[in-house]
């Protein structure tokens, strides 16, 4: 049985009678087994956080159905909240309190000790440890990150629900809660993450790919990639500016958009896309230095080109 389903979820929200409700989640569906690392990708506003807090029973959706752990989320609340680790974007332990007495707190809230669970958050809390006197208002970024994920494990939940985690921590700390998401994984826990950052989606073994409320994609991150499906190519050239103003308006191109010091460019005619042609168009508009590259598509790339699509229809 997988450890969360989702059935045809939608959210609205309400801001007055006289205006149209905003649409948060549309038609929702997927299912997460047992196990797994799945991650929501999307950008600020697609309805990640709405999602997350649907199946964590903070929010009722207006339509569909849910399940975790076989519990639904409506009529066997008290039992999901028994089993589920949340953390929530933003940072929302007691900052007065210290890391030990947060983590006690939370512990005694789930009828269980520090002492009892210890081995599951042995790693990621022996990091903070030294700083257990604390006041948590006082942590860095990183370690109120790890202060939070240890407080979401401490009652050993069989689903654990991450909300942009990393946001605004950095590239180091990133990697090491990463790693502690592959450990926690050998435990049997299953992860939904959610993330703005394209890049962490190699790391899941499934995403959902999220714009707008609604789905676009779900697969393996190697399987999303294989099924773009289009020549891509990395344009340079001087007068960056000016490029992606050409580039765009020239009738013969499908998407365009910078990526690095880099334009990654889709044509239109994919089976006649060369790049002689690129070259000679844009020193046809004056350009010189010139460099153009065919290359893999990633993640990003195949986000960019399933919101194209999404946009025309």
């Amino acid at each position: 049985m997988p450890s969360v389903v989702v059935k045809n979820i939608t959210k609205k929200y309400t801001q007055s009678k006289k205006e149209q409700p905003i649409i948060a989640l549309q038609n929702i569906s997927f299912e997460v087994e047992k196990g797994e690392i799945f991650g929501i990708v999307g950008p600020d506003g697609a309805g990640k956080t709405s999602l997350f807090r649907i199946l964590t029973t903070l929010l009722i959706a207006e339509q569909g159905s849910a399940t975790v752990d076989g519990y639904d989320v409506v009529k066997d609340y008290k039992s999901i909240r028994q089993r589920v680790g949340y953390m929530p974007g933003k940072f929302s332990l007691y900052q007065d309190l210290s890391v030990e007495e947060n983590l006690n707190f939370f512990a005694t809230i789930f009828h269980t000790t520090v002492e009892k669970n210890y081995d599951l958050i042995k790693d990621i809390y022996s990091q903070i440890e030294p700083f257990k006197k604390r006041r948590a208002g006082k942590l860095s970024g990183g370690m109120k990150q790890k202060l939070a994920l240890s407080c979401a494990l401490i009652h050993r939940p069989s689903v654990l629900f991450l909300d942009e985690p990393t946001t605004g921590v950095d590239a180091v700390s990133r990697k090491e809660f990463w790693e502690m998401l592959k450990r926690l994984k050998q435990e049997g826990i299953t992860i939904l993450v959610s993330t703005p950052y394209m890049d962490e989606a190699s790391l899941c073994d499934r995403v959902a790919l999220i714009q707008n409320g609604k789905i676009m994609a779900i697969d393996k991150p190697n399987s999303i990639n294989q099924n773009f499906g289009k020549k891509l190519w990395a344009v340079r050239a001087n007068n960056m500016f000016g490029v992606l103003k050409t580039l765009k308006s020239w009738q013969e191109v499908f998407s365009c958009y910078s990526f690095g010091e880099n334009y990654h460019v889709v044509m239109k005619d994919d089976d006649n896309a060369n790049a002689m042609a690129i070259h000679d168009y844009l020193f046809k508009c004056g350009y010189r230095e010139i460099e153009i590259q065919l290359i893999d598509a990633n993640i990003e790339d195949s986000f960019m080109a399933l919101m194209h699509t999404e946009n025309e229809k």
